[in-house]
């Protein structure tokens, strides 16, 4: 039986083969979830998919697009969005 810290549910188990020619069971924690869309719900690219202690390590730049709603909604919905408040601003 593993240690007892393993066997939660929380963590994903993989198969893993290791040099002796074995195969075994590791336990890994879950990755993150895409960062979505705030409009479209796809997901956003540019975006780690850190937890949140591991996001904090990297650099501002790494952690988002630098560009207007980078971060929140995708490219092409935000290029949408710029146009239609430029369109309001106009008139």
């Amino acid at each position: 039986m593993v240690k007892r810290s393993l066997r939660s549910r929380s963590l994903r188990k993989l198969k893993v083969r290791v040099p002796g020619g074995k195969t075994v069971l590791r336990h890994e924690g879950r990755k993150n979830a895409f960062a979505k869309c705030a409009v479209c719900k796809h997901p956003l690219t540019g975006m780690t998919r850190k937890t949140d202690a591991g996001t904090a390590k990297l650099s501002r730049s790494e952690k988002r697009p630098e560009r207007k709603f980078g971060g929140n909604l995708c490219s092409s919905c935000s290029r949408r969005e710029i146009r239609k408040r430029l369109y309001e601003s106009v008139q």
